[in-house]
């Protein structure tokens, strides 16, 4: 495709505004949608005391999630992971107050150690994947591009195929590496659903770099 003018650059740099100021304000109402029933499932799998003070703990967290106070936020999630690390709460209490970090607090340095424990700590892959992911995005915004890099290559499931690669197509424009962008890019694009506005936004990079 030949290159965007303009006018349509100036598109593609809105809509990536946009996605930055409120991407992850939408990726907290899908985590906590996503993540709700199988917390939900560790009833089954904890003692049921123990889950049930780490659960109260928790939706706490929830409910002051809307408050966009991260103080109480991080305050929750540290009680949480601090008194029931084990339980599958703890690992979902630091995504999200890291999510508070990077988008009201803009406390990066916090997020990250609240997403590496998730790294280390969280008993699901998904978990993991996510937090992998927010990771990197934090590390790419600091410029560090290998550690950031490292991360959009990990090990990681199949379903994040897309948003992986999308990741280490950003890392790689932003170290100047036009070829090897479009490369991550175009797999990006083939593993995004056909039906996922996101899907738009990937076709945009390309386009903004000459295309495929």
């Amino acid at each position: 495709m030949a290159a965007l003018d303009l006018q349509e650059q100036e598109q593609v740099e809105s809509l990536k505004g946009w996605w930055k100021d409120n991407g992850k304000r939408v990726l907290i109402a899908l985590l906590l949608a996503s993540l709700g029933f199988a917390a939900i499932k560790g009833w089954n799998v904890y003692q049921a005391g123990q889950t049930a003070e780490a659960s109260k703990l928790y939706g706490e967290l929830v409910k002051q999630l809307s408050t966009g106070d991260a103080k109480r936020v991080n305050d929750a999630a540290d009680a949480v992971a601090q008194k029931f690390g084990s339980t599958p709460f703890a690992s979902r209490a630091q995504l999200l107050a890291a999510q508070i970090n990077l988008v009201d607090a803009h406390d990066t340095a916090r997020a990250k150690v609240q997403l590496q424990w998730v790294v280390e700590h969280a008993k699901e892959e998904g978990l993991q994947n996510v937090a992998r992911l927010k990771l990197g995005a934090a590390l790419l915004d600091e410029k560090k591009y290998d550690e950031a890099l490292k991360l959009a290559e990990a090990k990681h499931g199949e379903s994040f195929d897309g948003l992986y690669a999308d990741l280490k197509g950003d890392i790689l424009n932003a170290q100047g590496k036009t070829a090897e962008a479009k490369v991550a890019y175009k797999v990006a694009f083939d593993k995004t659903d056909a039906k996922s506005m996101y899907r738009n936004l990937i076709q945009m990079k390309l386009d903004a770099l000459g295309g495929a």
